[in-house]
């Protein structure tokens, strides 16, 4: 057995050692690595946790024991919001886990499948350029910009039309009571998801997750979610009853639909299927692509010569051209540093055809 810190108590274990309001996490794990090792257990209630912090042990036990560490514990939160587990990511190991994950990769996932939804991404990043140049251009230049909001909403958006075609984020959502309604169950599903809930860790004390609310509130955030994912399985439903689905317009519940409605996995029923590997795909698509972004343009902010690097590398790519064949009026204005009368105006183009820029 891995070695375990002193000061476990009965039934709540180390949970006293992990708590508190300016005690992150993995830094407390991270000290109890250095004084343990790189493989330790705490107890989480009564539950027993393996703490690694080796890549050489997790490989051995993601990869050449894969099997032995696949089930995975139940939670009150995926319970009522996850379609009682029916997540691919939380699912317990079994025939439903390993068809919906070959049907996740084969299908969905597959590289003829995101190359065929490329255009999403595309219009996505070019609606994200166009907002912040409508910006610039609005104030005169210069305005702050929260872009951890403005990636998230992007990454959010390319996952939701790449599931459903549709979008529920950004700027020209504003107003729509869908898009609002959907926002809010969202953000309400990863809020209580991270929640620390007594009964996941003391089950004998789950009646306190009541007295707090955070039961009613799941419940609630799960019909809300709930409504959203089935408007739009009844939506392609139709569609694909109607025939008018071209083979580029063919995203994931359209996928899943010809696939699951075929009875090739019967463990639960389709909607609910669908459902669940719809909410899966998003909380695992969504947080680890805009916080790595956040953080790579934090880095390059925060870091001059790295900044100065990236934005020669950009320019490097561009050829400037002229807007027009006239002559430059080289006429200046009245000024402290004598602007020009007419300020010159350049066209950037790539140097090389866009589809080297892909790789």
């Amino acid at each position: 057995m891995p070695p375990e810190p002193a000061g476990s108590w009965p039934i709540i274990g180390h949970l006293h050692l992990l708590g508190g309001a300016n005690q992150l996490l993995h830094r407390t794990f991270g000290v109890m690595a250095d004084k343990y090792g790189p493989i330790f257990s705490v107890c989480h209630g009564i539950r027993r946790v393996l703490v690694v912090s080796n890549w050489e042990i997790v490989k051995e036990c993601l990869a050449t024991n894969d099997m032995v560490f696949a089930a995975r514990p139940k939670y009150l939160a995926v319970k009522i919001m996850g379609y009682d587990h029916a997540m691919l990511g939380f699912a317990p190991y079994g025939q439903y886990w390993r068809d919906m994950r070959k049907l996740t990769m084969v299908e969905l996932l597959s590289n003829s499948r995101l190359e065929m939804l490329k255009h999403v991404r595309d219009t996505e990043i070019k609606l994200l350029l166009k907002d912040l140049h409508d910006r610039s251009i609005k104030n005169g230049g210069h305005v702050m910009v929260e872009m951890k909001e403005k990636f998230g909403n992007l990454t959010m958006n390319i996952i939701v039309r790449m599931l459903a075609g549709k979008r529920y984020f950004g700027t020209d959502t504003n107003g729509d009571e869908e898009s609002a309604r959907f926002q809010k169950a969202l953000g309400d599903f990863f809020y209580l998801l991270g929640l620390f809930l007594v009964s996941d860790a003391v089950p004998f004390l789950g009646w306190l997750d009541f007295v707090k609310g955070f039961v009613g509130k799941m419940k609630r955030t799960a019909t809300e979610i709930d409504s959203a994912f089935s408007s739009w399985v009844e939506d392609h439903r139709r569609n694909r009853l109607n025939g008018s689905i071209d083979e580029e317009e063919r995203d994931f519940i359209h996928v899943l639909l010809s696939n699951l409605e075929d009875g090739k996995i019967s463990a639960v029923d389709t909607d609910t299927a669908i459902k669940g590997t719809c909410l899966s795909l998003i909380l695992g698509g969504h947080d680890t692509t805009f916080v790595t972004l956040t953080w790579a343009l934090s880095l390059i902010l925060n870091n001059r010569e790295v900044l100065h690097l990236t934005l020669a590398r950009l320019l490097h790519g561009f050829e400037m051209g002229r807007v027009s064949d006239a002559l430059i009026d080289m006429s200046e204005g009245p000024g402290t540093t004598m602007p020009k009368e007419t300020p010159l105006e350049v066209i950037l183009c790539p140097r090389l055809h866009s589809s080297l820029y892909e790789c």
